[in-house]
């Protein structure tokens, strides 16, 4: 008799209760950054390793639970979703958590500091971000509710909502990746230019984690439209 899956274990038949697990495990991964930023401000190396650790730990966690819902999906199952969607969301979810941890993991590696007039509006620049993966995660966690009335009714409304909302941080988020790009610009000539390059990336880096929450509003949207 084949071993059975923890997901289904717990959560019986449907993918989307396993689904919204690893999308709570994806934002916690995100909900430590601001604390390991502030530590990083801080010079706080010793805190900032220790919240680093746990971003990779619950990444990890993360995962384990995307790898074992990839491989208990059954292929033949009636689903109210494709199974495409599932795991190309659980995917995109996947690279939320998987973007946490490097940026963690670069900024540590490297004793990453950043000039103290840039920190107000990089604290702000991660918020934003991290608002938009709470908001995806909090679009998934409707998914039940859509499944359980055929994608109908009051609770296609609420989904719609969230997502707007979701459009509105990222376009937030957009905004702000550019005044701080702007900032780093106007005094970069005073700054070491390997540490430039390196500000740079995490920039971009923090922006991706609202891209990539955009992305599943995205693939929420299809599903949808089917």
């Amino acid at each position: 008799m084949p071993p059975k899956s923890y997901f289904f274990d717990l959560f019986g038949k449907s993918p989307v209760r396993p689904l919204q697990h690893h999308a709570e495990k994806v934002q916690a991964c995100v909900a430590e950054l601001p604390a390991f930023m502030e530590a990083v401000m801080a010079q706080d190396w010793e805190q900032a390793e220790a919240r680093r650790n746990r971003i990779a730990e619950l990444e990890h966690e993360a995962d384990l639970l995307k790898k074992d819902l990839r491989q208990h999906l059954p292929k033949g199952m009636m689903l109210a979703m494709s199974r495409r969607d599932i795991l190309e969301t659980l995917t995109v979810q996947d690279g939320i958590a998987n973007t946490a941890k490097d940026i963690a993991g670069l900024i540590l590696g490297r004793r990453m500091t950043f000039p103290d007039n840039l920190h107000p509006l990089l604290r702000d620049f991660l918020s934003r971000c991290s608002e938009a993966t709470r908001k995806a995660s909090q679009a998934v966690h409707e998914l039940e509710d859509l499944v359980e009335t055929g994608f109908r009714g009051h609770e296609v409304d609420v989904m719609e909502s969230i997502l707007k909302e979701l459009d509105t941080i990222e376009h937030d988020t957009d905004r702000i990746q550019i005044r701080v790009r702007a900032e780093l610009f106007a005094m970069e000539r005073a700054l070491p230019p390997v540490d430039v390059i390196f500000m740079y990336r995490i920039i971009d880096e923090i922006g991706d984690l609202a891209d990539l929450a955009q992305r599943v509003g995205s693939r929420l949207r299809l599903m949808l439209a089917h």
